[in-house]
């Protein structure tokens, strides 16, 4: 799902899914899947960003 370009981004995603579990219930699937489905949404509506959510999230 997430590759990580560096240690920093690793501990990101690693944060957003566990908020994502806590604040909306999910299980490690589900909330890896919403940063995933977000992070395809943006990178298909704003191609440009691609390097920076790529930096932030790391590549698929």
């Amino acid at each position: 799902m997430f590759g990580f370009n560096t240690d920093n981004s690793g501990e990101q995603v690693g944060e957003l899914v566990e908020r994502l579990k806590s604040n909306a219930n999910l299980s490690d699937d589900q909330a890896k899947k919403v940063l995933e489905t977000i992070k395809d949404f943006i990178v298909e509506k704003y191609p440009m960003l691609q390097g920076a959510i790529d930096n932030m999230l790391g590549g698929k």
